[in-house]
């Protein structure tokens, strides 16, 4: 049942994403999010040595990747996530709850940027907080919505144009930003002064949230041309753009701003970073980038959770009620994944969404190498060091994170635990057992 029911999904559209727009797709959601709402609150936790703790968070998704990579080989299928969890855990509430953390983890991250985009967007007003944000940002996700409701061919070409846009606006402004500011010369934010190691390894935490995009490919793998050969490619291609992507950026926000400016303004740092060494038409233009780069980052995202919702529905993984509307689940999840997106961006600041995504993602991710490692690796092929070696990385960085947001926001860590439970304990309710067998290939 299950997997008949994921197999006629993936088959629908086969052969329909090209390596190159997978990849935009990709590092669209990946750059939109990691760079302009992030890095200040990286720096803000790693100290100076910030820049390097996106090399760390490249290195660590790396790892992770490796799992996502074996089991698209071996399946690829829309499924993606959903698909992992249920062959290594079959269709009971282990798999249900992790992928159902993926799906959250997701719309927490839309969350994050559109209030990013309604940060940066009052930024030439100089309104900073305020019930502004969170009207803004409510007012781009029902964009998103609006755009991912007019059909598939708009999205993929919103994503490949808006994607080449801001990666080339993104490497102009580092690029730009670091010659101005004396080449690659340590700045004032960056020196061997300060180095908190606790706050280094916790600060990756948010860097792998600035590389979760590619869980997105695996998502869409079954619509990837000749995908056994190019969901690996694109993966580790569009990891390797953004490694290199925020490397720059964050080189050239250091060598611009001291850690207490970069602190000040870390929900905006791009823009104040853009200002001394660019000039007022630099902030101008960074603060435009940030908008343009945080929109088609939400368009995507938003495309990319509503298939990942529709997928569980289908594999009957997570309950669907219609509430009175009209059209096809997919059109329906369309619609719970943007009120979530809203809801969130209202009642949490910046610094509390990219916690709890952090949070979600890398308990989902963990499950993942777990599942692969206990019943798959041999029949994909897949090492068992390296699988380990994802587990071990994911749990240090969960512990230094953990143990840093216990000590500056306990709440966020019982809102994140409250939440990892509950998804749990329902999922256990309505499925009726943790694990269970696999139904066999029809």
């Amino acid at each position: 049942m299950t997997s008949h029911a994921h197999k006629n999904h993936s088959a629908g559209s086969a052969g329909s994403i090209s390596l190159t727009s997978a990849v935009a797709m990709g590092t669209g959601v990946m750059i939109g999010a990691g760079i302009f709402a992030l890095t200040g609150q990286i720096a803000g936790l790693a100290g100076p040595w910030f820049p390097l703790s996106f090399i760390a968070g490249a290195v660590v998704t790396a790892f992770s990747a490796y799992s996502y990579i074996a089991m698209s080989n071996r399946w690829p299928s829309s499924g993606g996530i959903a698909m992992i969890l249920t062959k290594a855990y079959g269709p009971g509430a282990v798999a249900a709850a992790a992928s159902l953390l993926m799906a959250l983890s997701m719309v927490i991250n839309e969350s994050l940027v559109a209030r990013t985009f309604a940060t940066y967007a009052l930024r030439p007003f100089g309104i900073e907080g305020g019930p502004l944000v969170p009207i803004i940002a409510v007012g781009l996700i029902l964009f998103a919505y609006l755009v991912n409701a007019s059909g598939n061919r708009s999205v993929g070409f919103l994503s490949i144009l808006m994607s080449a846009l801001k990666i080339v606006g993104i490497l102009v402004f580092a690029i730009a930003a670091l010659w101005a500011g004396g080449g690659l010369n340590p700045g004032p934010a960056i020196s061997g002064e300060g180095f908190a190691p606790l706050g280094f390894v916790g600060s990756v935490a948010l860097s792998i949230l600035a590389f979760k995009g590619f869980t997105t490919i695996t998502n869409s793998g079954g619509e990837i041309t000749d995908p056994h050969r190019n969901v690996g490619r694109t993966i580790m291609i569009s990891i390797a753009i953004c490694a290199v992507t925020y490397l720059l950026v964050a080189l050239a926000v250091g060598s611009s701003l001291s850690p207490y400016q970069i602190a000040n303004a870390r929900d905006y740092a791009l823009a104040e970073a853009a200002e001394p060494v660019l000039g007022r038409t630099g902030f101008y233009l960074t603060v435009a980038l940030a908008m343009v780069a945080t929109a088609s980052g939400l368009i995507a995202s938003v495309f990319a959770v509503s298939r990942m919702l529709t997928m569980l529905t289908d594999m009957k993984m997570i309950p669907h009620s219609h509430f009175g509307m009209s059209g096809s689940i997919r059109s329906h999840m369309l619609v719970y994944t943007v009120v979530i997106a809203g809801a969130l961006a209202v009642l949490f600041d910046l610094s509390r969404i990219a916690s709890l995504g952090a949070f979600f993602y890398l308990v989902m991710d963990m499950a993942v190498h777990w599942g692969v490692w206990r019943s798959l690796r041999h029949e994909v092929g897949a090492r068992g060091w390296v699988l380990m070696t994802a587990l071990a990385l994911d749990a240090v960085v969960l512990a230094a994170f953990g143990t840093l947001k216990w000590q500056s926001d306990p709440m966020i860590v019982i809102y994140a635990a409250a939440g990892i439970l509950a998804v749990f304990a329902y999922e256990r309710l309505f499925l009726g057992s943790w694990t269970r067998e696999q139904a066999p290939e029809m």
